[in-house]
């Protein structure tokens, strides 16, 4: 009698294991403002950490609806997938131990200082080989220094992203680079909002004349916000439909100007605190 067929066992996507696994909270990261839990996620033999923000736990903001951060996590997830840059962890929206809220694949970063090579502060005036410059910094005692960061495709894709997204809050502590090399940015709960919000420390290539393949990314992202579409669709479940028309506003305004954007002057530039 021949061996039976032996069947392999089925893949689980990381948006699979987030959505449908077990959810197992660990311990609570202290730092964050809202409440942020560390967890693991269990799913038909597969496992992984994760973070879980339940709405429950938002801090209420002026600016913003009450209990929507966690879906604006999800958009800028699916916003990151819709441009093909992958720039934020697999998210989802899912029941959990303390209700509804989002979940999102933990990204371990090695322990040998890589973020330092994305955010520095150096003397002088002019940033130097393969840096860009942000703007001058306090550093007590009289003092300024050069805020810089790195001249790094990565951190230009995320620029792009952070102007299609509105991010009110892109810090240095949100730039996770993998052991991979791949870079992720982290924390968007403050995205979307119809009014300019935009605040980040990637400023260094504001003005500049967009990469062709920030383009191309636009050109194809606009085709897939028209109406009617599924991405449009997805969207219209997790913000406002005044929110993905300016949305689609600020992709085409970027699609005109061909440039990066630059700091409006009607709102703080760069987060506080920066890190």
């Amino acid at each position: 009698m021949p061996a039976p067929e032996r069947i392999p066992p089925r893949s689980v996507s990381p948006q699979e294991l987030l959505a449908e696994g077990e959810l197992t909270v660990r311990g609570r990261i202290h730092e964050a403002s809202n409440a942020v839990l560390y967890c693991t996620v269990a799913y038909e033999g597969v496992s992984a950490a994760c973070v879980y923000k339940p709405v429950a736990g938002e801090r209420p903001l002026w600016d913003f609806p009450d209990g929507t951060l966690a879906q604006r996590e999800v958009a800028a997830y699916e916003l990151s997938e819709a441009m093909g840059w992958g720039l934020v962890p697999p998210t989802v929206l899912r029941d959990g131990p303390y209700g509804r809220g989002m979940c999102q694949l933990w990204v371990e970063v090695p322990d040998n200082g890589a973020q330092e090579r994305l955010l520095a502060l150096v003397e002088g005036e002019e940033p130097g080989p393969g840096w860009k410059a942000v703007g001058l910094a306090d550093v007590g005692e009289d003092r300024t220094a050069l805020l810089v960061h790195a001249d790094d495709e990565r951190l230009r894709r995320l620029a792009v992203l952070d102007a299609v997204i509105n991010n009110g809050d892109r810090k240095g502590g949100h730039l996770l680079p993998s052991a991979d090399g791949r870079l992720y940015g982290i924390d968007h709960g403050v995205t979307f909002n119809a009014d300019d919000k935009l605040r980040t420390l990637l400023w260094g290539w504001a003005g500049e004349p967009l990469t062709g393949e920030a383009l191309a990314a636009l050109r194809r992202l606009s085709a897939d916000l028209a109406e009617g579409s599924p991405l449009a669709g997805r969207l219209a479940e997790l913000i406002t439909p005044a929110e993905i028309d300016a949305l689609r506003a600020r992709v085409a305004d970027l699609l005109r100007t061909g440039r990066h954007r630059e700091p409006g002057g009607q709102w703080p530039a760069i987060p506080w605190p920066p890190v």
